[in-house]
């Protein structure tokens, strides 16, 4: 490693991702769970958005906000894993100061997005059970429009200060980080300035986006449960119930990840340190993948189109 890369600086050129420090050997069959993982993002979020598109029975709010997600999935993880593959395959560890504070700022900016979408879907799940009758006047496509529009303006407006504060710190230790990807935090332990104000917005960020979204769904939540367990039958409560399975089951593949990754970078000193990299590496690609397919064995109106589109591709 050049002698500049643990010397002093003021504004380095290039961050030196190091990967899975201690995992090098095995790199090239690491990266073949993770293409296949990626193949599955984006076969499976471009098939979703493809399906919602052709398909007119589906052009209604909750799968408006089902494309917003696949979307959201797809920008999230091509945010990492193609930097991520260079690193296994072709030992590519460099990357720009500029392109490292981008990459930052597209993960946490689409992780509040994603956050702020499920949120507006268990807004839509309340409004169709609680209140039925009016779901079509309540969530109308201005409505949707808004919402999603809000939902990116949130996630770019509580982000874009990150990178912001972080140009501004002196960096004076290295520029090499032992992982895959540029994230917030990492970054700030680089500087030799005083970052605590970086520190505080973080955790800002944190509460005022991921922690707000998890509040307002447990509210919808918990007036959904009522209102199901008000009805008269156990068939009718099964079957509203189910209405919201592939919404709860979506929600707990994001944020059970992100829970478990922050647990174990705060209480897992005792745990080796590519365990932290690969944990922090899986958080960000399960959801994006499991997300289209929950809610392609989930539901039923994407399912059937699917078997559908499959029935004619063998055909031809």
């Amino acid at each position: 490693m050049s002698h500049s890369n643990v010397t002093d600086f003021t504004n380095p050129s290039t961050i030196i991702l190091l990967g899975i420090p201690g995992l090098e050997a095995d790199y090239v069959w690491m990266s073949i769970p993770f293409c296949a993982m990626y193949a599955v993002v984006l076969l499976g979020n471009f098939i979703i958005l493809f399906i919602v598109k052709i398909e007119a029975s589906l052009h209604e709010p909750m799968y408006y906000f089902l494309c917003m997600l696949a979307i959201t999935d797809l920008v999230l993880s091509t945010a990492t894993l193609p930097k991520m593959l260079s690193i296994f395959l072709f030992s590519s560890r460099e990357i720009s100061f500029s392109a490292c504070l981008t990459q930052l700022f597209f993960i946490h900016c689409f992780a509040v997005m994603e956050s702020g979408i499920f949120m507006a879907m268990a807004f839509d799940r309340y409004v169709a059970i609680c209140h039925p009758l009016r779901h079509s006047a309540i969530l109308t496509n201005p409505l949707v429009a808004k919402i999603g529009l809000a939902v990116a303006l949130r996630g770019i407006m509580l982000v874009l200060p990150i990178p912001l504060l972080l140009r501004r710190w002196l960096y004076c230790r290295t520029n090499i980080l032992p992982y895959t990807h540029c994230e917030h935090m990492d970054v700030v332990k680089l500087a030799c300035s005083d970052t605590r104000v970086s520190s505080y917005y973080g955790l800002f960020v944190l509460l005022c986006g991921i922690g707000l979204d998890m509040f307002f769904i447990a509210i919808s939540y918990f007036q959904i449960l009522r209102a199901i367990f008000r009805l008269p039958t156990k068939e009718a409560r099964l079957k509203t119930l189910g209405t919201c399975s592939s919404h709860v089951c979506a929600i707990l593949a994001f944020y059970i990840p992100n829970f478990f990754s922050s647990f174990t970078q705060r209480f897992g000193q005792n745990l080796p340190h590519y365990f932290h990299v690969l944990i922090g590496d899986v958080y960000l690609q399960l959801p994006p993948m499991l997300n289209p397919i929950i809610y392609g064995v989930r539901s039923k109106q994407i399912r059937d189109r699917l078997l559908r589109l499959f029935a004619c591709v063998s055909r031809i």
